[in-house]
């Protein structure tokens, strides 16, 4: 036993990373998951935990396969980059300069609108046969409106990546939806990764699970869930794979081996919208700021996995999970400065660990004593509404009204930040709340047809709301 007068050693940033996961894996419930951590051009560190198969009692190893969802548009925009390095592709280039038979107004979207959502093509994602009929899923796509004009703000939207799945098959004289970053898996050394969902044999993959809630704050039942990516998406969503193997490959990204400096830095940076306003996607990547002279550049897939490169710092985590829902990228920039003392969280990282921490309930005040720390971080609108939303559909619905609450009070001429606390009222059974805030969202973008619908909607199960 130690003396009191004897000095406890201090955690490594490996013990933190170990007790970050455990305390996660227990607040979200998550049957299994991987973290890797890559410093300097190595893997300094790599655990699994839980379960790779509930059921049969299966523990999780490094080795374990998990899905990497939307990961695979970070894997796509390597691809399109790789393509223009070799003098097949354009980045300003309309997309029927690559694809014949679209709509007219398909036609003028640029390869650098699809592969930063910018484009407002309708969502092929809402296909009644997403999952099972590609022809036809594809034939309603093309008989959609389009939302806005190409360039005008961001849509998340997976008929953009089928788009540059299929045009960069045509420039390689590729089948038409067949993959395209097999040479990429192959060039990191990711042994255990491949395209494959539900359907396939894949060794070492086990099952994703989800918790399917009676009411947005209940605990919920888990089960199995069998994601299905056709081909014509896998360049969306198609990629299964483990931490190490993602961190081979950034890795191989930070080194040259996939992509020339250039290439990297076109790849990285925020595609601009129409009135000169910087997004926050770059090509198939999403990046944040990090504090002054930091950023993280990196992508989240299907709630459960998600990865940070932090290229400032030469560090990078990835954790992929099983769990629908786990939402791994809010633990990451924890992780990440454990490993970079430069990377000491602030701005949104630092609201985000202070009031998983310490509770929701002071979460204005919170933001208020960072924003005094650190004056020079700007709040990130975008950022904060994506956490607000991850928290109010994962089972913590109170947590994410304070959120957005905080985000309207941030922000208080957005109709987006009123819209989204509209929701999350509604979410919360507070209609008259909501109506009201939906209201002012409307005032605010006399445009905003959603909310018009929600304030119909409510008032309706609301008999005598205002």
């Amino acid at each position: 036993m130690c003396s009191a007068t004897q000095a406890q050693p201090a955690d490594t940033a490996a013990d933190q990373t170990d007790r970050a996961m455990r305390a996660y894996i227990a607040r979200f419930r998550v049957p299994g998951a991987q973290v890797a951590v890559v410093k300097d051009g190595a893997i300094v560190f790599s655990r699994a935990y839980g379960s790779a198969n509930v059921a049969l009692d299966v523990p999780a190893t490094v080795q374990s396969v998990f899905t990497l969802a939307s990961i695979s548009k970070a894997f796509t925009g390597v691809a399109a980059m790789q393509a223009v390095e070799a003098g097949k592709f354009d980045l300003a280039a309309p997309i029927a300069t690559y694809l014949d038979g679209l709509p007219e107004a398909w036609r003028v979207v640029t390869v650098r609108q699809l592969l930063s959502h910018t484009s407002g093509l309708p969502d092929i994602n809402r296909a009644p046969t997403v999952e099972t009929d590609a022809v036809q899923a594809w034939n309603w796509a093309l008989a959609q409106p389009v939302l806005f004009a190409p360039g005008e703000r961001f849509h998340y939207c997976q008929t953009n990546y089928t788009l540059i799945q299929r045009a960069l098959n045509r420039v390689y004289g590729r089948e038409e939806d067949a993959t395209v970053a097999d040479a990429q898996l192959a060039a990191a050394g990711m042994g255990h990764s491949r395209y494959g969902d539900s359907r396939d044999v894949i060794a070492g993959k086990g099952p994703d699970y989800q918790f399917v809630r009676s009411a947005p704050g209940a605990a919920g039942v888990l089960e199995q869930r069998y994601p299905v990516s056709l081909p014509f998406k896998r360049a969306s969503n198609g990629l299964v794979g483990n931490a190490e193997d993602v961190a081979r490959w950034l890795i191989a990204l930070q080194q040259g081996t996939l992509l020339g400096p250039e290439a990297v830095a076109t790849m990285w940076t925020p595609v601009a919208f129409n009135d000169g306003r910087a997004g926050q996607w770059g090509l198939g990547w999403t990046m944040f700021p990090r504090g002054a002279g930091h950023r993280a550049v990196g992508m989240t897939g299907g709630a459960r996995s998600a990865f940070y490169l932090y290229p400032q710092d030469n560090v990078a985590v990835v954790i992929l999970t099983n769990l629908s829902g786990a939402y791994p990228e809010d633990e990451i920039d924890r992780i990440a400065g454990y490993w970079a003392p430069a990377l000491r969280p602030t701005g949104v990282p630092a609201l985000r660990i202070a009031l998983d921490d310490g509770g929701y309930g002071r979460a204005v005040r919170t933001a208020r004593e960072i924003a005094r720390r650190d004056p020079s971080q700007p709040w990130n609108e975008a950022e904060l509404n994506d956490w607000g939303y991850r928290l109010l559909h994962s089972g913590r619905p109170r947590e994410g009204l304070a959120i957005m609450k905080l985000v309207a009070a941030l922000f208080p001429r957005s109709g987006n930040a009123q819209d989204s606390l509209g929701e999350a009222h509604a979410l919360n059974g507070e209609n008259a709340l909501a109506i009201a805030h939906y209201r002012r969202a409307l005032a605010l973008d006399p445009g905003n047809k959603g909310a018009a619908r929600q304030i119909e909607r409510l008032q309706k199960a609301s008999p005598g709301g205002r």
